[in-house]
């Protein structure tokens, strides 16, 4: 009781915050007030820019490398591809081995959104979706196939411009 000589204090300085707060919420909006929580099934806030929603794919950039599937923790991505003969770069050349991507599904039953593999492709084929709206009744529907996880690069907003002094990549 040395630190505070008046018992209730703490008390009656947490019911100080807790009026001072209902009342910035009772003022109308135009005055500056309102209600702090957006009440999302009727409002629905924007996700800040480079949100993370859902993971999108852009099918024409994988390579079936397999990096994004042995670096997810939750083993929640699943890619079979096979090998197809393409033409020669360089006329005179040999055909040339190409792999080509035939299922990419992506459990998000089981996904914690760590961003891992969107971090480690090295071909920017994973993106991040600011889509947050995805549930379903089924668990089993939360198994999108390379086709759904197409559909979301169309949520996906471009790439921020460089800063001032920055370097592009080569063969960007």
């Amino acid at each position: 009781m040395a630190n505070n000589p008046i018992p209730g204090r703490g008390l009656l300085k947490g019911l100080g915050v807790t009026a001072k707060t209902m009342a910035q919420t009772l003022k109308p909006k135009k005055l500056g007030g309102g209600a702090a929580t957006v009440q999302y099934p009727h409002e629905k806030e924007t996700p800040p820019l480079r949100a993370r929603g859902v993971i999108a794919l852009h099918e024409d950039n994988c390579t079936s490398c397999m990096l994004c599937v042995r670096s997810c923790p939750d083993w929640c991505i699943y890619i079979e591809g096979h090998k197809e003969l393409a033409p020669p770069r360089r006329a005179g050349g040999a055909p040339r081995k190409v792999n080509k991507l035939d299922r990419f599904d992506i459990d998000y039953a089981l996904c914690m959104y760590c961003g891992i593999c969107v971090e480690v492709c090295p071909f920017d084929a994973l993106f991040w979706s600011p889509e947050y709206e995805y549930s379903e009744p089924k668990i089993s529907d939360l198994l999108h196939d390379k086709t759904k996880l197409g559909e979301w690069m169309e949520t996906v907003p471009a790439a921020p411009e460089l800063e001032v002094g920055a370097e592009k990549k080569k063969g960007k």
